[in-house]
Order: C-alpha cells, then structure tokens, then sequence
C-alpha cells in the first residue's frame, strides 16, 4: 500500500541528541531560504528518478556511523590522500551530483553559510517524504569535518546477526527499537547479488521463502564479484517508504541476512511484527530514529569549517 496519507507531522524544536546548539530553523536569519532551495533540487532529481531516496538514505547513514554526521563522506580522494567516499561499502554510494547542485544554489544565495552535513540531513528527509514517508522537522547546525579517512570506514555488515549489528548500534547510541526501525530504510532500495548470493546458493537458506529463492536465482544467475545484477529489498513497493518491509520479514522475504534475522531473534521478532501491524507506529518511530540519527556525533559552534565546495576541504593542505 502507498502512504501517500494520513502523514505524521513531527516537531522537534531542539535536537534532544548529540550537541544541543543543533535547533530547527538554526538558518532562518543567516539563511531563510536554505531548506527550501535544498528541498527544490531533491524534488526535481526525484521526480526523474525515485530511486534517490535509497541512495540518499544510505548516504547519510554511511556518513554519520563513520565519524559523525559531518559530510566527511563528500571529500573527493587525491592521489597523495585517500578519502571515506570510495572506501569499502562508500564504494556503491551516489548521488554526490544532488548534493553538489544543492551547495551550488546555497552558495549563491547565501555564500559560507550552510554545512555541507546539513544538506545531506535535509535533502534526506525531504527525500523520504516525497517517497510517502513521514513528514517530519530536522535540527540544523551541523559543521563540516576536517578529516575524512578511509581506515575508519568501518560499518554494520548485510550479514551481520542481530547480536552484532546491535553492538555497533549501540556503539552509536542506538537501542534495539531504534535499530529495526532504521533497518525499515531497506522499504526502498536494492542489494546487489554479491551481498546475499550464499542465501540462494545450493542449497538455499531455509529462512527464506523458496519462491523469492527461485526468483532471487533468476535474477542473480552466477554473478562475479560484489556488484553485477541487483534485487529490490522490499519486493512489495519498492519506492515508497512504507512498512512492508517487515511484511516481507514476516513471510520470510527479507533479502539480505540481517533483514530476516530481525524476524529471527526473539528480541527483535516482536519488533518486526508491531511494526508490520502498524504503518503509523512505524511512521512515528522512524522520524524519530531518522533525528537522532542525524545527530550522531555532530560538530558544531566554532568546530569544523562550512564548506564552499562539498567535495574539498577549505584548507586543503
């Protein structure tokens, strides 16, 4: 079903996570106009292709688990100094263009004002409520990091068990609600073949429904390496932010190995099944989780540096 409806509107006037100088409208005098030109850029780019809600997801989500939610991500690597961007799993991220046009509107209208870090905050939000997600207000007044360094790079596995995905939740400040409910961002998406390949193999995995084994086997074939073909997480409604992601838990449809680990484990089991029983349950938790996730070890103040040019520190050397 799509979700287009019944939005729950959520109201954060100050971020109860991370730095408390992060607040909602933080650019209302320096820059008035700044979410809604970051919110003009993400409407045009998802209304060619709606798969960018997924991939901005994902971004911000790799870039805040590394060292924070500071657009360390977004650094172009060079031949003398590597970077996060293309490091391990960054390797697959995109949708840097989006963000580069976001900054460059930014720049224009109000020059060295707003973050980097913030444009991936909003322009990830406005993204999952043009996929019929939650509408919900995020806290700005993030600054950009100084470091952006490959060895860090270090992020929760598709093949994790629910035992160890939560250890590295939880090293972020994330409890086991919190966890599942941003797993809920696999509801739009794909995995390449690579990730879950051993789950189809001969023989397939019994946790998974022999039918989506036979359908995942026709669309993989034999692939080589990490990449190749692709399958959709949520075979249901692929491009909209819904809760059919964990229906497809509970019919043992969850593609990669921790998606139907958390239909699995007696501690997350009842996770999956209240929020497949409940849209707007899920709704409200995944705002919620999608603020604080925002807010993991952010810099703020005099820290940092804002960006002219997401891809470059300001000071290079």
């Amino acid at each position: 079903m799509s979700p287009f409806f019944l939005l729950c509107l959520l109201v954060f006037p100050v971020a109860s996570f991370g730095d408390g100088r992060l607040k909602v409208g933080f650019y209302d005098s320096t820059c008035p106009n700044a979410e809604s030109i970051v919110q003009r850029v993400v409407r045009k780019r998802f209304a060619a292709d709606r798969s960018v809600t997924a991939a901005l997801l994902r971004m911000h989500f790799h870039d805040c688990f590394v060292r924070g939610c500071d657009a360390s991500i977004l650094i172009d690597p060079t031949k003398d100094k590597p970077s996060e961007k293309f490091a391990g799993p960054n390797g697959s991220i995109r949708e840097f263009k989006l963000i580069d046009k976001a900054k460059q509107l930014l720049e224009s209208s109000c020059p060295s004002t707003v973050s980097c870090a913030d444009v991936i905050a909003i322009a990830t939000r406005d993204a999952v409520h043009l996929a019929g997600g939650p509408r919900y207000n995020i806290p700005t007044g993030r600054r950009d990091g100084l470091i952006s360094d490959p060895s860090l790079v270090d992020l929760p596995s598709p093949s994790f068990t629910v035992s160890q995905a939560l250890d590295a939740f939880t090293a972020k400040g994330f409890n086991l609600t919190e966890m599942v409910t941003l797993l809920g961002g696999h509801t739009v998406g794909k995995a390449h073949c690579g990730l879950f390949l051993d789950r189809i193999s001969s023989p397939p995995d019994p946790t998974m429904s022999p039918a989506l084994a036979s359908k995942l086997g026709k669309i993989c074939g034999t692939p080589s390496g990490s990449l190749g073909p692709a399958a959709f997480l949520d075979q249901n409604t692929s491009f909209v932010v819904d809760n059919q992601y964990y229906n497809m838990i509970m019919e043992k449809k969850g593609i990669l190995k921790i998606d139907q680990e958390l239909g699995l484990d007696s501690r997350s089991s009842r996770l999956v099944a209240s929020f497949a029983g409940d849209e707007n349950g899920f709704r409200t938790s995944f705002a919620a989780a999608m603020v604080k996730l925002g807010s993991v070890d952010v810099i703020t103040g005099e820290e940092g540096e804002v960006r002219t040019n997401c891809r470059v520190f300001n000071n290079p050397n």
